[in-house]
């Protein structure tokens, strides 16, 4: 009689945090990168809303990119050098374009290759590049860096599932004329994080493409770069989607799938998903959702003034709390995941760059500028904007506002609920949080 002993090799995973801190974790060889993301989520006691990302950073190279969820772990690793690492954090961009594809795929970059001049319907745009028997491409201009050198070179670019070509005559698409610059198969397509200084780019928008089996050597790297943000988000998306076609879209539909099954089951006590914060009147014997975007703002104004109201009163006749609460309304905010304290405006710019530039992202700091005064810093349409939130005094008491005193708040709290609800002054209302977890 003889009996099989199965063997699962595991491997010693090493993940940093934002904060610099790491956790060591031993993980099954097949084990995928979301498999330890929601680990990393469990351990940490932190909300898994299927934005958390293992990023494989290259500190020496300046290069990094989200990890697919599917990806083997110990795969990947084996194929970084010794000084990368991994990273854990939030991308709130990684399968935005199944959801608004048209805010990524401008209709002048895709075609269709085998025709000189055909375009894709803006409603097939998603199925040609999940369908493996369609030929999509994207086409433009893109700077390529001159290897061995620092100059760049202003090419014609055409993205396909068989590589990236370049043209030798203008924008000629002729085979004849087509030349291969790098394959999909083999390589993965990197944010360059060194900004345009160390490369002589021509613009901030870098990215590059590298083989899979080199670790450390910057030579073989194919260094593009593209003349605006939307473009540069537009090639990586395509080089994601041709390279991984519907395993990309399985990766974003097993979560949806697993959150429809488990829908009995209750969120989050404050989500700040837009969908779960809606106006309520309760001044009936049962609540009554408020549709009409004006008497909802009517509705959260007259909110705020009693909760004003109530405040007064409690410090008229003072708090049973050790903290007084015109104290706590200063300081509340501290406890929320979208506050980062002091940090500087081109940290506030680089986290929200990392965590995907979709609408709505935002996070709020310390005003360098005035003590007393906050910051909103909010991405909208790829551009990242920010927003002074200044203390504004009445009758003895001090209030925040974004509008210089049009729509008052006692605390950060009760102004970022009130713009996840309304727009009101900004270009959209706040979605996601800018968050830092420690690990």
């Amino acid at each position: 009689m003889t009996s099989t002993v199965l063997i699962l090799i595991c491997a010693i995973v090493k993940v940093w945090s934002e904060d610099g801190a790491g956790k060591v974790v031993e993980i099954p060889a097949d084990m995928t990168a979301r498999d330890v993301c929601q680990l990393l989520v469990y351990k940490s006691h932190c909300v898994d809303d299927n934005a958390w990302t293992l990023v494989e950073h290259h500190p020496v190279l300046g290069l990094e990119r989200c990890v697919e969820d599917h990806e083997l772990v110990v795969q990947v690793q084996a194929s970084m050098s010794s000084d990368s690492k991994f990273l854990f954090r939030k991308n709130y961009a990684k399968y935005e374009f199944f959801r608004n594809p048209l805010n990524f795929f401008p209709e002048h970059m895709v075609a269709l290759c085998h025709e000189s001049d055909g375009s894709i319907p803006q409603s097939q745009l998603l199925q040609n590049f999940l369908n493996s028997s369609s030929c999509p491409e994207i086409q433009g201009f893109l700077y390529v860096k001159e290897p061995g050198r620092k100059s760049w070179k202003k090419l014609y670019m055409f993205l396909r599932r068989s590589g990236l070509y370049y043209s030798t005559k203008g924008t000629s698409k002729e085979p004849r004329h087509l030349q291969l610059l790098s394959d999909l198969e083999d390589s993965n397509i990197y944010t360059i994080i060194t900004g345009r200084k160390l490369h002589n780019a021509p613009a901030d928008f870098q990215f590059c493409i590298k083989p899979n089996k080199a670790r450390s050597d910057c030579k073989e790297l194919k260094m593009l770069c593209a003349e605006d943000e939307q473009s540069r988000t537009c090639w990586m998306t395509a080089f994601r989607l041709l390279k991984y076609g519907i395993v990309l879209y399985q990766n974003y539909s097993v979560p949806l799938q697993r959150k429809a099954n488990n829908s009995s089951f209750p969120g989050p006590v404050r989500s700040v998903s837009e969908n779960s914060l809606v106006a309520m009147d309760f001044s009936g014997r049962t609540g009554r959702v408020i549709d009409n975007p004006v008497e909802a703002q009517s509705a959260a104004l007259e909110e705020g003034q009693t909760w004003r109201k109530r405040t007064h009163r409690m410090n008229v006749l003072g708090s049973p709390s050790p903290l007084h609460p015109s104290s706590m309304n200063t300081v509340i905010h501290r406890t929320q995941v979208w506050f980062h304290g002091r940090i500087m405006r081109e940290e506030a710019h680089k986290m929200i760059l990392q965590q995907g530039q979709v609408d709505g992202l935002f996070l709020l700091r310390d005003s360098q500028s005035n003590p007393k005064a906050f910051v909103l810093t909010l991405c909208h349409h790829q551009k990242i904007k920010h927003f002074q939130i200044l203390p504004v005094e009445e009758d003895g008491q001090v209030f925040f506002s974004l509008d210089d005193g049009a729509t008052k708040f006692t605390d950060l709290i009760h102004l970022v609920e009130f713009y996840q609800l309304n727009r009101g002054v900004l270009p959209c209302k706040l979605k996601h949080p800018c968050t830092a977890v420690a690990l």
